[in-house]
């Protein structure tokens, strides 16, 4: 169950509105959906999964989303998730193949099926996004929302569980956002 919702800041503070994501497709149609909300001011979509994982958009005006996902392999896993792990967000490079670097090589002399290959190392494959195995550590820009009151300390510090709650509390929107829970 995915609960998502837009957070815009006018002249006089927080305005809220609940969003369906179901024609959502690319993190561009997430883009133009806070745009229609407010194409001048800071719009955030606050989305999270069932106590999974979180992640939280910022758009301001023309200027290119701003992206944080709390924990990038159970996002992984998610629609949702998948369009906000963009290779920037996840720090490769942008069109890069799928080759793996030496880092992520088994260079063990095993191979699967063979004895010292773990069933772990199957399961981590299987839920990776293009082929590179995720880390459940928080990815994307830290610093998404210093600027209104959430320090890289205290995003991190977040629980999925009561994140949304928590962050609007921080910006002074937290009855704005009980209105569409």
């Amino acid at each position: 169950m995915y609960f998502a919702a837009l957070l815009a800041r006018t002249e006089d503070g927080w305005e809220a509105s609940d969003t369906e994501l179901d024609d959502v497709e690319t993190l561009s149609d997430l883009t133009d959906l806070a745009r229609e909300v407010s194409d001048e001011d800071t719009v955030l979509l606050l989305i999270e999964q069932e106590d999974a994982w979180f992640g939280v958009v910022r758009v301001d005006g023309e200027e290119d989303p701003r992206i944080y996902v709390s924990d990038a392999a159970a996002a992984s896993r998610s629609s949702y998730g998948e369009i906000l792990l963009t290779d920037e967000v996840l720090g490769r490079e942008p069109g890069g193949d799928d080759v793996a670097d030496l880092d992520s090589l088994d260079l063990d002399g095993t191979e699967d099926g063979e004895p010292g290959a773990s069933v772990d190392d199957e399961e981590e494959e299987e839920g990776s996004v293009s082929g590179d195995a995720l880390s459940h550590s928080p990815v994307g820009d830290r610093y998404i929302l210093a600027d209104l009151g959430v320090g890289e300390r205290e995003l991190l510090a977040l629980d999925e569980g009561d994140a949304l709650s928590t962050i609007a509390e921080s910006l002074g929107a937290a009855e704005v956002l009980e209105t569409v829970r």
